[in-house]
């Protein structure tokens, strides 16, 4: 039986598989976990232990926030690139997080930057903030406020 890092990381790496594929059936699943237990395989070893426990429901519903982030921002990138006139106020904004686990940080920064519109360009060096690049930054106060109140949030509740 493989120990819980094992199974914690396949569960996090299918939920990637699911949200890059686009689909969510019951074949995919099966494909996106063997695919995510073969690449364990070959990284066995050199993955850290994790600390933490994910708790399950909160992963479901981070998933679902990712899910309905990722419309959204689809949905206005799309309005912003179909009108008539490009009106963007495109900015790099200093997102300070309380996220201190390398794996919570990094899917922080890989959720933002899978959603369209944003992308994260660094981590600080203290690790106390993520500069991310948004389309849309005329208020960055409302854009830390969403990163921080949706997906930091989120993540937060999920791995405890």
């Amino acid at each position: 039986m493989p120990s819980f890092s094992t199974a914690a990381y396949a569960a996090i790496l299918t939920l990637f598989w699911l949200a890059l594929t686009g689909s969510v059936t019951p074949a995919n699943i099966l494909l996106g976990l063997a695919v995510s237990l073969g690449a364990l395989g070959v990284l066995r070893g050199q993955l850290p232990e994790m600390d933490f426990r994910i708790r399950p429901l909160a992963a479901i519903r981070l998933f679902l926030l990712f899910l309905l982030e990722l419309f959204r921002s689809a949905w206005r990138v799309a309005r912003l690139v179909l009108r008539p006139r490009l009106d963007i106020s495109p900015d790099v904004v200093a997102v300070p997080v309380s996220l201190t686990r390398d794996a919570e940080l990094t899917l922080l920064a890989n959720l933002i930057t899978l959603t369209p519109g944003t992308l994260t360009v660094d981590i600080a060096e203290d690790r106390r903030a993520l500069y991310v690049h948004a389309l849309e930054a005329d208020d960055p106060d409302a854009v830390r406020r969403d990163i921080r109140a949706g997906f930091e949030r989120a993540i937060r509740e999920t791995f405890r």
